[in-house]
Protein backbone atom coordinates (compact mmCIF):
# COMPACT_ATOMS: atom_id res chain seq x y z
CA UNK A 1 0.00 0.00 0.00
CA UNK A 2 1.37 3.37 -1.01
CA UNK A 3 1.26 6.07 1.65
CA UNK A 4 1.68 9.73 0.77
CA UNK A 5 1.91 12.67 3.14
CA UNK A 6 0.63 15.96 1.84
CA UNK A 7 0.61 19.28 3.66
CA UNK A 8 -2.40 21.51 3.14
CA UNK A 9 -2.22 25.16 4.10
CA UNK A 10 -5.77 26.26 4.52
CA UNK A 11 -6.74 29.64 3.06
CA UNK A 12 -6.98 32.43 5.58
CA UNK A 13 -7.81 36.08 5.74
CA UNK A 14 -5.96 38.64 7.90
CA UNK A 15 -7.47 39.00 11.35
CA UNK A 16 -6.02 39.73 14.80
CA UNK A 17 -8.04 36.86 16.21
CA UNK A 18 -7.87 34.07 13.56
CA UNK A 19 -5.05 31.74 12.66
CA UNK A 20 -5.41 28.85 10.19
CA UNK A 21 -3.42 25.77 11.22
CA UNK A 22 -1.50 23.59 8.81
CA UNK A 23 -2.84 20.06 8.58
CA UNK A 24 -1.26 16.85 7.37
CA UNK A 25 -3.45 14.42 5.47
CA UNK A 26 -2.54 10.78 4.94
CA UNK A 27 -3.69 9.60 1.51
CA UNK A 28 -3.79 5.85 1.00
CA UNK A 29 -4.07 4.11 -2.34
CA UNK A 30 -6.25 2.14 -2.44
CA UNK A 31 -8.40 2.95 0.58
CA UNK A 32 -8.46 -0.15 2.71
CA UNK A 33 -9.62 1.09 6.08
CA UNK A 34 -11.37 4.10 7.51
CA UNK A 35 -9.36 6.07 10.07
CA UNK A 36 -11.13 8.26 12.59
CA UNK A 37 -9.51 11.50 13.67
CA UNK A 38 -8.73 10.78 17.32
CA UNK A 39 -5.35 12.38 16.70
CA UNK A 40 -4.06 15.84 17.28
CA UNK A 41 -4.91 18.28 14.49
CA UNK A 42 -1.58 20.04 15.02
CA UNK A 43 1.05 17.71 13.53
CA UNK A 44 4.72 18.39 13.23
CA UNK A 45 5.82 21.02 10.72
CA UNK A 46 6.16 19.93 7.11
CA UNK A 47 7.20 21.89 4.03
CA UNK A 48 4.75 24.58 2.95
CA UNK A 49 2.77 24.37 -0.27
CA UNK A 50 4.21 26.36 -3.13
CA UNK A 51 2.55 29.53 -4.42
CA UNK A 52 2.02 27.88 -7.82
CA UNK A 53 0.14 24.97 -6.23
CA UNK A 54 -2.11 27.35 -4.34
CA UNK A 55 -2.79 29.36 -7.53
CA UNK A 56 -3.72 26.21 -9.45
CA UNK A 57 -6.11 25.17 -6.70
CA UNK A 58 -7.77 28.59 -6.66
CA UNK A 59 -8.09 28.51 -10.46
CA UNK A 60 -9.89 25.17 -10.30
CA UNK A 61 -12.23 26.49 -7.61
CA UNK A 62 -12.99 29.54 -9.78
CA UNK A 63 -13.89 27.21 -12.66
CA UNK A 64 -16.22 25.26 -10.41
CA UNK A 65 -17.88 28.44 -9.15
CA UNK A 66 -18.41 29.69 -12.72
CA UNK A 67 -20.22 26.47 -13.65
CA UNK A 68 -22.38 26.58 -10.52
CA UNK A 69 -25.83 28.06 -11.25
CA UNK A 70 -29.39 27.64 -10.00
CA UNK A 71 -30.08 25.31 -12.91
CA UNK A 72 -26.84 23.40 -12.47
CA UNK A 73 -26.58 21.98 -8.91
CA UNK A 74 -23.21 22.29 -7.24
CA UNK A 75 -22.92 18.56 -6.64
CA UNK A 76 -23.28 17.87 -10.39
CA UNK A 77 -20.50 20.36 -11.09
CA UNK A 78 -18.28 18.72 -8.47
CA UNK A 79 -18.90 15.32 -10.03
CA UNK A 80 -17.59 16.66 -13.35
CA UNK A 81 -14.34 17.63 -11.61
CA UNK A 82 -14.23 14.58 -9.32
CA UNK A 83 -10.85 13.44 -10.67
CA UNK A 84 -9.22 16.73 -9.68
CA UNK A 85 -11.00 17.97 -6.55
CA UNK A 86 -9.34 17.20 -3.22
CA UNK A 87 -9.52 18.46 0.34
CA UNK A 88 -7.62 21.69 -0.31
CA UNK A 89 -10.03 22.67 -3.10
CA UNK A 90 -12.99 22.16 -0.78
CA UNK A 91 -11.47 24.58 1.73
CA UNK A 92 -11.25 27.24 -0.96
CA UNK A 93 -14.85 26.40 -1.91
CA UNK A 94 -16.02 26.86 1.69
CA UNK A 95 -14.37 30.28 1.71
CA UNK A 96 -15.87 31.37 -1.63
CA UNK A 97 -19.36 30.07 -0.88
CA UNK A 98 -19.31 31.66 2.55
CA UNK A 99 -18.28 35.02 1.10
CA UNK A 100 -21.23 34.79 -1.31
CA UNK A 101 -23.72 33.90 1.47
CA UNK A 102 -24.17 30.40 0.03
CA UNK A 103 -23.71 28.66 3.37
CA UNK A 104 -26.18 25.91 2.48
CA UNK A 105 -24.00 24.95 -0.48
CA UNK A 106 -21.09 24.58 1.97
CA UNK A 107 -23.02 21.71 3.54
CA UNK A 108 -23.59 20.19 0.10
CA UNK A 109 -19.84 20.28 -0.55
CA UNK A 110 -19.24 18.74 2.88
CA UNK A 111 -21.63 15.85 2.19
CA UNK A 112 -20.03 15.35 -1.21
CA UNK A 113 -16.59 15.26 0.42
CA UNK A 114 -17.67 12.55 2.84
CA UNK A 115 -18.48 10.25 -0.08
CA UNK A 116 -15.04 10.56 -1.66
CA UNK A 117 -12.42 7.87 -1.18
CA UNK A 118 -9.77 10.39 -0.18
CA UNK A 119 -11.85 11.90 2.61
CA UNK A 120 -10.70 11.42 6.19
CA UNK A 121 -12.63 13.06 9.01
CA UNK A 122 -10.50 15.89 10.29
CA UNK A 123 -10.92 18.61 12.91
CA UNK A 124 -9.80 21.20 10.39
CA UNK A 125 -12.80 20.53 8.13
CA UNK A 126 -15.27 20.98 10.96
CA UNK A 127 -13.42 23.98 12.34
CA UNK A 128 -13.61 25.71 8.94
CA UNK A 129 -17.30 24.91 8.46
CA UNK A 130 -18.19 26.06 11.99
CA UNK A 131 -16.34 29.30 11.29
CA UNK A 132 -18.24 29.86 8.00
CA UNK A 133 -21.60 29.16 9.65
CA UNK A 134 -20.80 31.52 12.50
CA UNK A 135 -19.98 34.40 10.16
CA UNK A 136 -23.35 33.96 8.50
CA UNK A 137 -25.19 33.98 11.82
CA UNK A 138 -26.04 30.27 11.61
CA UNK A 139 -25.19 29.48 15.22
CA UNK A 140 -27.49 26.45 15.40
CA UNK A 141 -25.87 24.97 12.31
CA UNK A 142 -22.45 25.56 13.87
CA UNK A 143 -23.60 23.68 16.97
CA UNK A 144 -24.94 20.84 14.80
CA UNK A 145 -21.57 20.57 13.05
CA UNK A 146 -19.83 20.44 16.43
CA UNK A 147 -22.12 17.54 17.41
CA UNK A 148 -21.60 15.87 14.02
CA UNK A 149 -17.83 16.15 14.48
CA UNK A 150 -17.93 14.28 17.78
CA UNK A 151 -20.23 11.62 16.29
CA UNK A 152 -17.73 11.03 13.49
CA UNK A 153 -15.04 10.14 16.03
CA UNK A 154 -13.17 13.43 16.06
CA UNK A 155 -12.13 14.77 19.42
CA UNK A 156 -12.42 18.56 19.65
CA UNK A 157 -9.26 20.58 20.13
CA UNK A 158 -8.53 24.23 20.83
CA UNK A 159 -8.97 25.31 17.20
CA UNK A 160 -12.47 23.80 17.04
CA UNK A 161 -13.51 25.53 20.28
CA UNK A 162 -12.04 28.80 18.98
CA UNK A 163 -14.26 28.50 15.89
CA UNK A 164 -17.27 27.65 18.06
CA UNK A 165 -16.66 30.66 20.32
CA UNK A 166 -16.32 32.92 17.27
CA UNK A 167 -19.56 31.50 15.85
CA UNK A 168 -21.47 32.40 19.02
CA UNK A 169 -19.97 35.90 19.03
CA UNK A 170 -21.64 36.56 15.67
CA UNK A 171 -25.08 36.13 17.28
CA UNK A 172 -27.37 39.15 17.46
CA UNK A 173 -27.81 38.97 21.22
CA UNK A 174 -24.33 40.08 22.20
CA UNK A 175 -24.78 39.73 25.96
CA UNK A 176 -25.85 36.09 25.64
CA UNK A 177 -23.13 35.49 23.06
CA UNK A 178 -20.43 36.80 25.40
CA UNK A 179 -21.76 34.72 28.27
CA UNK A 180 -21.78 31.60 26.09
CA UNK A 181 -18.28 32.31 24.75
CA UNK A 182 -16.91 32.79 28.25
CA UNK A 183 -18.57 29.54 29.34
CA UNK A 184 -16.71 27.67 26.59
CA UNK A 185 -13.50 29.44 27.60
CA UNK A 186 -13.84 28.18 31.18
CA UNK A 187 -14.70 24.70 29.91
CA UNK A 188 -11.56 24.64 27.75
CA UNK A 189 -9.39 25.19 30.82
CA UNK A 190 -10.49 21.81 32.18
CA UNK A 191 -9.66 19.80 29.04
CA UNK A 192 -6.03 18.92 28.36
CA UNK A 193 -6.19 18.94 24.56
CA UNK A 194 -8.41 22.02 24.48
CA UNK A 195 -6.50 24.44 26.68
CA UNK A 196 -7.04 28.08 25.68
CA UNK A 197 -4.41 29.33 23.26
CA UNK A 198 -3.33 32.88 22.53
CA UNK A 199 -5.93 32.81 19.71
CA UNK A 200 -8.65 32.05 22.28
CA UNK A 201 -7.61 34.99 24.45
CA UNK A 202 -7.38 37.29 21.41
CA UNK A 203 -10.90 36.36 20.30
CA UNK A 204 -12.38 37.07 23.73
CA UNK A 205 -10.34 40.22 24.34
CA UNK A 206 -11.53 41.66 21.05
CA UNK A 207 -15.15 40.72 21.77
CA UNK A 208 -15.19 42.28 25.24
CA UNK A 209 -13.35 45.34 23.91
CA UNK A 210 -16.06 45.83 21.27
CA UNK A 211 -18.68 45.50 24.02
CA UNK A 212 -16.84 48.25 25.97
CA UNK A 213 -16.48 45.83 28.91
CA UNK A 214 -13.10 47.10 30.09
CA UNK A 215 -13.28 45.27 33.42
CA UNK A 216 -13.54 41.93 31.62
CA UNK A 217 -10.69 42.90 29.29
CA UNK A 218 -8.50 43.61 32.32
CA UNK A 219 -9.55 40.33 33.97
CA UNK A 220 -8.76 38.32 30.83
CA UNK A 221 -5.41 40.05 30.43
CA UNK A 222 -4.57 39.21 34.04
CA UNK A 223 -5.69 35.60 33.50
CA UNK A 224 -3.43 35.34 30.45
CA UNK A 225 -0.45 36.77 32.34
CA UNK A 226 -0.87 34.06 35.00
CA UNK A 227 -1.14 31.25 32.42
CA UNK A 228 1.54 29.59 30.31
CA UNK A 229 0.23 31.32 27.17
CA UNK A 230 2.54 33.90 25.63
CA UNK A 231 0.78 37.05 24.41
CA UNK A 232 1.46 38.23 20.86
CA UNK A 233 1.11 41.53 19.03
CA UNK A 234 -2.63 40.93 18.51
CA UNK A 235 -3.10 40.51 22.26
CA UNK A 236 -1.44 43.79 23.13
CA UNK A 237 -3.18 45.64 20.31
CA UNK A 238 -6.56 44.34 21.45
CA UNK A 239 -6.05 45.40 25.07
CA UNK A 240 -4.62 48.81 24.14
CA UNK A 241 -7.50 49.43 21.74
CA UNK A 242 -10.02 48.64 24.48
CA UNK A 243 -8.39 51.09 26.89
CA UNK A 244 -7.80 53.73 24.22
CA UNK A 245 -11.40 53.77 22.99
CA UNK A 246 -12.57 54.24 26.58
CA UNK A 247 -10.21 57.16 27.18
CA UNK A 248 -8.01 55.18 29.58
CA UNK A 249 -4.74 56.59 28.27
CA UNK A 250 -2.57 55.74 31.28
CA UNK A 251 -3.68 52.10 31.18
CA UNK A 252 -3.06 51.96 27.45
CA UNK A 253 0.45 53.32 27.90
CA UNK A 254 1.23 50.77 30.61
CA UNK A 255 0.25 47.95 28.26
CA UNK A 256 2.45 49.45 25.55
CA UNK A 257 5.34 49.50 28.03
CA UNK A 258 4.83 45.83 28.75
CA UNK A 259 4.71 45.05 25.04
CA UNK A 260 8.08 46.78 24.61
CA UNK A 261 9.53 44.85 27.56
CA UNK A 262 8.41 41.61 25.85
CA UNK A 263 10.51 42.61 22.82
CA UNK A 264 7.42 42.85 20.60
CA UNK A 265 7.70 45.60 18.02
CA UNK A 266 4.64 47.73 17.22
CA UNK A 267 2.95 47.18 13.87
CA UNK A 268 0.79 49.59 11.89
CA UNK A 269 -2.28 48.64 13.95
CA UNK A 270 -0.42 49.65 17.12
CA UNK A 271 0.50 53.02 15.64
CA UNK A 272 -3.02 53.62 14.33
CA UNK A 273 -4.76 52.82 17.60
CA UNK A 274 -2.32 55.06 19.51
CA UNK A 275 -2.91 57.92 17.07
CA UNK A 276 -6.67 57.46 17.30
CA UNK A 277 -6.68 57.18 21.11
CA UNK A 278 -4.58 60.30 21.64
CA UNK A 279 -6.65 62.14 19.05
CA UNK A 280 -9.91 61.24 20.80
CA UNK A 281 -8.54 62.70 24.03
CA UNK A 282 -7.20 65.71 22.09
CA UNK A 283 -3.67 64.99 23.28
CA UNK A 284 -2.35 66.15 19.93
CA UNK A 285 1.29 66.52 20.98
CA UNK A 286 1.46 62.80 21.70
CA UNK A 287 -0.57 61.98 18.59
CA UNK A 288 1.86 63.93 16.40
CA UNK A 289 4.84 62.35 18.14
CA UNK A 290 3.49 58.86 17.40
CA UNK A 291 2.92 59.85 13.75
CA UNK A 292 6.50 61.10 13.55
CA UNK A 293 7.74 57.79 15.01
CA UNK A 294 5.61 55.91 12.48
CA UNK A 295 7.19 57.76 9.54
CA UNK A 296 10.67 56.84 10.81
CA UNK A 297 9.78 53.19 11.41
CA UNK A 298 9.68 50.23 9.05
CA UNK A 299 5.89 50.52 8.98
CA UNK A 300 4.10 52.89 6.63
CA UNK A 301 1.03 55.05 7.34
CA UNK A 302 -2.27 53.77 5.98
CA UNK A 303 -5.44 55.60 5.03
CA UNK A 304 -6.98 54.93 8.50
CA UNK A 305 -3.96 56.79 9.96
CA UNK A 306 -4.83 59.96 8.07
CA UNK A 307 -8.60 59.52 8.40
CA UNK A 308 -8.31 59.35 12.20
CA UNK A 309 -6.14 62.47 12.39
CA UNK A 310 -8.47 64.45 10.11
CA UNK A 311 -11.51 63.44 12.17
CA UNK A 312 -9.98 64.21 15.55
CA UNK A 313 -8.54 67.56 14.44
CA UNK A 314 -11.99 68.37 13.09
CA UNK A 315 -13.70 67.57 16.39
CA UNK A 316 -11.28 70.00 18.05
CA UNK A 317 -12.15 72.58 15.34
CA UNK A 318 -8.54 72.67 14.13
CA UNK A 319 -9.38 73.01 10.44
CA UNK A 320 -5.92 74.14 9.31
CA UNK A 321 -4.23 71.15 10.91
CA UNK A 322 -6.77 68.76 9.38
CA UNK A 323 -6.19 70.27 5.94
CA UNK A 324 -2.42 69.98 6.48
CA UNK A 325 -2.88 66.23 7.15
CA UNK A 326 -4.76 65.93 3.84
CA UNK A 327 -1.97 67.78 2.05
CA UNK A 328 0.64 65.58 3.72
CA UNK A 329 -1.29 62.50 2.64
CA UNK A 330 -1.41 63.68 -0.98
CA UNK A 331 2.30 64.56 -0.94
CA UNK A 332 3.11 61.03 0.25
CA UNK A 333 1.24 59.58 -2.75
CA UNK A 334 -1.87 58.33 -0.96
CA UNK A 335 -5.19 58.49 -2.81
CA UNK A 336 -8.17 59.44 -0.59
CA UNK A 337 -10.87 56.79 -0.22
CA UNK A 338 -14.58 57.45 0.17
CA UNK A 339 -14.03 57.18 3.94
CA UNK A 340 -11.43 59.95 3.72
CA UNK A 341 -13.95 62.18 1.95
CA UNK A 342 -16.57 61.37 4.57
CA UNK A 343 -14.07 62.33 7.28
CA UNK A 344 -13.47 65.62 5.47
CA UNK A 345 -17.21 66.29 5.24
CA UNK A 346 -17.58 65.69 8.97
CA UNK A 347 -14.46 67.74 9.74
CA UNK A 348 -15.78 70.78 7.89
CA UNK A 349 -19.10 70.28 9.63
CA UNK A 350 -17.43 70.46 13.03
CA UNK A 351 -15.56 73.59 11.89
CA UNK A 352 -18.74 75.42 10.74
CA UNK A 353 -17.68 75.21 7.08
CA UNK A 354 -20.95 73.74 5.83
CA UNK A 355 -20.57 75.07 2.30
CA UNK A 356 -17.14 73.41 1.96
CA UNK A 357 -18.58 70.12 3.25
CA UNK A 358 -21.33 70.34 0.62
CA UNK A 359 -18.75 70.98 -2.12
CA UNK A 360 -16.98 67.72 -1.23
CA UNK A 361 -20.31 65.87 -1.10
CA UNK A 362 -21.26 67.16 -4.56
CA UNK A 363 -17.86 66.13 -5.90
CA UNK A 364 -18.49 62.61 -4.63
CA UNK A 365 -21.92 62.57 -6.26
CA UNK A 366 -20.26 63.39 -9.58
CA UNK A 367 -17.19 61.16 -9.36
CA UNK A 368 -17.99 58.12 -7.22
CA UNK A 369 -19.89 55.34 -8.97
CA UNK A 370 -20.95 53.32 -5.96
CA UNK A 371 -22.90 55.55 -3.62
CA UNK A 372 -22.89 54.62 0.07
CA UNK A 373 -25.44 55.47 2.73
CA UNK A 374 -22.65 56.51 5.10
CA UNK A 375 -21.73 59.39 2.75
CA UNK A 376 -25.32 60.66 2.67
CA UNK A 377 -25.56 60.34 6.44
CA UNK A 378 -22.34 62.33 6.89
CA UNK A 379 -23.71 65.29 4.91
CA UNK A 380 -27.11 65.14 6.60
CA UNK A 381 -25.43 65.05 10.01
CA UNK A 382 -23.42 68.16 9.11
CA UNK A 383 -26.64 70.02 8.33
CA UNK A 384 -28.33 68.78 11.51
CA UNK A 385 -25.35 69.56 13.75
CA UNK A 386 -25.28 73.12 12.38
CA UNK A 387 -29.02 73.60 13.05
CA UNK A 388 -29.99 73.49 9.37
CA UNK A 389 -32.87 70.98 9.32
CA UNK A 390 -34.50 72.54 6.25
CA UNK A 391 -31.30 72.08 4.23
CA UNK A 392 -31.17 68.46 5.41
CA UNK A 393 -34.77 67.97 4.30
CA UNK A 394 -34.08 69.44 0.85
CA UNK A 395 -31.07 67.15 0.37
CA UNK A 396 -33.01 64.10 1.53
CA UNK A 397 -35.93 64.95 -0.78
CA UNK A 398 -33.54 65.24 -3.72
CA UNK A 399 -31.81 61.96 -2.94
CA UNK A 400 -35.09 60.16 -2.35
CA UNK A 401 -36.44 61.40 -5.68
CA UNK A 402 -33.34 60.68 -7.79
CA UNK A 403 -32.27 57.53 -5.91
CA UNK A 404 -28.65 58.74 -6.13
CA UNK A 405 -27.90 57.38 -2.66
CA UNK A 406 -29.39 54.52 -0.68
CA UNK A 407 -31.12 55.34 2.60
CA UNK A 408 -31.67 52.97 5.51
CA UNK A 409 -32.95 53.10 9.08
CA UNK A 410 -29.83 54.96 10.23
CA UNK A 411 -30.68 57.81 7.83
CA UNK A 412 -34.24 58.06 9.09
CA UNK A 413 -33.18 57.91 12.73
CA UNK A 414 -30.68 60.73 12.20
CA UNK A 415 -33.30 62.95 10.56
CA UNK A 416 -36.05 62.02 13.00
CA UNK A 417 -33.96 63.12 15.96
CA UNK A 418 -32.92 66.35 14.24
CA UNK A 419 -36.47 67.30 13.18
CA UNK A 420 -37.84 66.46 16.61
CA UNK A 421 -35.14 68.52 18.32
CA UNK A 422 -36.05 71.49 16.08
CA UNK A 423 -39.76 70.87 16.89
CA UNK A 424 -40.59 70.62 13.18
CA UNK A 425 -43.65 68.38 13.37
CA UNK A 426 -44.46 68.60 9.65
CA UNK A 427 -41.04 67.25 8.72
CA UNK A 428 -41.42 64.48 11.28
CA UNK A 429 -44.78 63.43 9.81
CA UNK A 430 -43.40 63.53 6.26
CA UNK A 431 -40.44 61.41 7.33
CA UNK A 432 -42.78 58.79 8.81
CA UNK A 433 -44.59 58.59 5.47
CA UNK A 434 -41.29 57.96 3.66
CA UNK A 435 -40.37 55.32 6.22
CA UNK A 436 -43.67 53.56 5.64
CA UNK A 437 -43.12 53.61 1.86
CA UNK A 438 -39.67 52.08 2.30
CA UNK A 439 -41.01 49.41 4.63
CA UNK A 440 -38.86 50.57 7.54
CA UNK A 441 -40.57 49.79 10.82
CA UNK A 442 -38.99 51.69 13.69
CA UNK A 443 -38.37 49.56 16.76
CA UNK A 444 -38.79 50.52 20.39
CA UNK A 445 -35.22 51.82 20.66
CA UNK A 446 -35.77 54.09 17.66
CA UNK A 447 -38.66 55.94 19.32
CA UNK A 448 -37.11 55.97 22.78
CA UNK A 449 -34.07 57.78 21.41
CA UNK A 450 -36.26 60.25 19.55
CA UNK A 451 -38.69 60.80 22.45
CA UNK A 452 -35.75 61.60 24.67
CA UNK A 453 -35.34 64.72 22.52
CA UNK A 454 -39.02 65.43 21.77
CA UNK A 455 -40.30 65.47 25.33
CA UNK A 456 -38.34 68.56 26.30
CA UNK A 457 -39.78 71.08 28.69
CA UNK A 458 -37.51 73.67 30.22
CA UNK A 459 -36.81 71.35 33.12
CA UNK A 460 -36.13 68.33 30.97
CA UNK A 461 -33.88 70.41 28.74
CA UNK A 462 -31.80 71.32 31.76
CA UNK A 463 -31.53 67.73 32.89
CA UNK A 464 -30.74 66.65 29.34
CA UNK A 465 -27.98 69.25 29.20
CA UNK A 466 -26.51 67.89 32.41
CA UNK A 467 -26.83 64.33 31.16
CA UNK A 468 -25.25 65.07 27.80
CA UNK A 469 -22.58 67.43 29.06
CA UNK A 470 -18.92 66.57 29.17
CA UNK A 471 -18.28 63.45 31.19
CA UNK A 472 -15.08 62.93 33.08
CA UNK A 473 -13.82 59.50 33.87
CA UNK A 474 -12.83 59.17 37.48
CA UNK A 475 -9.14 58.40 37.78
CA UNK A 476 -9.14 55.48 40.17
CA UNK A 477 -6.25 53.24 41.18
CA UNK A 478 -6.12 50.00 39.21
CA UNK A 479 -4.16 47.52 41.34
CA UNK A 480 -4.93 44.60 39.01
CA UNK A 481 -3.41 46.33 36.01
CA UNK A 482 -0.44 47.60 38.01
CA UNK A 483 0.16 44.03 39.14
CA UNK A 484 0.10 42.80 35.53
CA UNK A 485 2.41 45.50 34.22
CA UNK A 486 4.63 45.58 37.26
CA UNK A 487 4.79 49.37 37.24
CA UNK A 488 3.12 51.10 40.16
CA UNK A 489 5.04 54.35 39.89
CA UNK A 490 3.82 57.30 37.85
CA UNK A 491 6.53 57.82 35.23
CA UNK A 492 6.64 60.16 32.27
CA UNK A 493 5.67 58.00 29.30
CA UNK A 494 8.14 57.84 26.43
CA UNK A 495 6.59 57.78 22.97
CA UNK A 496 9.73 56.69 21.16
CA UNK A 497 8.16 53.40 20.15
Amino acid sequence: MKITEMTLTYPSFWSPVYLSPTRTLILREPVATVHMCNISSRPKRTPKRSVSQSSEEKELVRSIMKNFTDKQPLVNTLNKYVRFVRMEHCFFLFEELGNNDNWLQCLEVFRWMQKQRWYIADNGVYSKLISVMGKKGQTRMAMWLFSEMRSSGCKPDSSVYNSLITAHLHSRDKSKALAKAFMYFEKMKGMERCKPTVVTYNILLRAFAQARNVDQVTALFKDLSESTVTPDIFTFNGVMDAYGKNGMIREMELVLSRMKSNQIKPDIITYNLLIDSYGRKQEFDKMEQVFKSLKHSKEKPTLPTFNSMITNYGKARLKEKAEFVLQNMNDMGYKPSFITYECLIMMYGYCDSVSRAREIFDQMVESVREKKVSTLNAMLEVYCRNALPMEADVLFESVYRTKNFPADSSTYKLLYKAYAKADMKELVQKLLVYMDKDGILPNKRFFLDALGVVGSSSGSQKSAKNANGPRRRAVLPNPELDEIIGQNDEKEFCLEI
